[in-house]
C-alpha cells in the first residue's frame, strides 16, 4: 500500500486524536480512584463535612476495639481495612488498630455496582451518608485503585523498596514546598521522620493526597516514584 504525504500527516493527526481521547479517559478514571481513595481515609473531610461526622460507632466496628468511643474514627474504611487495604492479614493483625476485619483485598477486580451494593447495605451504613458519586468513587478505588504494597515497601521491616537519590530529587521539587526540606513542616503535623514507622499510609497519601487538603496527588504518575520519595523520607528527622 502506497503512501503520501497527505495520508501520513492523516494518519499522525489520528493517531494524536486516539491518544489525546485515551489519556482523557485514563486521566478521567484516575481522578476517581484518587478520590475514592481519600474517600476510604476520611470521607467525612473530603465532603467538607469534618464536624458531622457520624456521632455512634460504626455497626460493624468491635464494641471493645481501642477506637470504639471515638466515632468518626470508627467511621473510617481504612481503620478497618488497613492502608495496606490486607485488614486482619496486614499491618492492622496487631496492635491499637487490630479489629479482625478482612480487608478489601479481596474485592479487587468486582463489579462497581457490587460494591456498591456492599457499600450501602445496612451492615456497612453508608447509603444515607455518600451520593451515588462518592460510591462510585469509592468502588472504582477498592476494585480497581488497590495497589500491591509489597511490591513498594518492605513487609518484615517496613523500608520502602526505592531509590533514595531519585526521593530525594522528587520530594525537594515537588514536596518541600509545603513541607519544607526537612519534613516538619506544617507545624501541627508529625514530622515524616516519624511518619515512617506507618509507611503504608504515607504510600497511600502520597498516591492519593490528604483529605480536605490541596495535597497534590501523584497516583497518574509511576507509582516507584512514591517508593523513591518514601525511601528518601526515611532520612529525614523525626524530631
Amino acid at each position: 500500500m502506497k503512501f503520501n504525504t497527505e495520508t501520513m500527516i492523516g494518519a499522525l493527526f489520528v493517531s494524536a486524536g486516539l491518544l489525546a481521547s485515551t489519556a482523557s479517559i485514563a486521566e478521567e478514571i484516575e481522578s476517581s480512584l484518587m478520590r475514592g481513595a481519600q474517600l476510604y481515609d476520611k470521607w467525612y473531610a473530603v465532603k467538607g463535612v469534618e464536624m458531622k461526622a457520624p456521632e455512634t460507632a460504626h455497626p460493624l466496628y468491635p464494641k471493645d476495639g481501642k477506637y470504639a468511643d471515638k466515632a468518626g474514627t470508627t467511621w473510617r474504611c481504612k481503620e478497618c481495612h488497613g492502608w495496606d487495604y490486607m485488614g486482619k492479614d496486614g499491618a492492622y493483625s496487631s496492635g491499637k488498630h487490630s479489629t479482625g476485619i478482612k480487608g478489601i483485598n479481596g474485592m479487587k477486580g468486582a463489579e462497581v455496582s457490587a460494591i456498591m451494593a456492599v457499600l450501602k447495605s445496612p451492615e456497612h451504613g453508608y447509603g444515607d451518608k455518600l451520593s451515588d458519586d462518592d460510591l462510585a468513587n469509592l468502588a472504582n478505588f477498592v476494585s480497581m485503585g488497590q495497589i500491591d504494597m509489597d511490591q513498594y515497601i518492605d513487609r518484615a521491616n517496613k523500608s520502602p523498596k526505592g531509590d533514595a537519590m531519585k526521593g530525594a530529587a522528587y520530594y525537594n521539587t515537588v514536596c518541600s514546598s509545603c513541607h519544607g526540606r526537612d519534613g516538619k513542616q506544617p507545624e501541627e503535623m508529625k514530622p515524616f521522620g516519624r511518619q515512617m514507622d506507618n509507611p503504608w499510609e504515607v504510600m497511600h497519601k502520597i498516591l492519593n493526597g490528604h483529605p480536605g487538603e490541596k495535597m497534590p496527588s501523584l497516583r497518574a504518575f509511576d507509582h516507584q516514584a512514591a517508593a523513591d520519595i518514601l525511601s528518601h523520607m526515611t532520612s529525614l528527622p523525626k524530631e
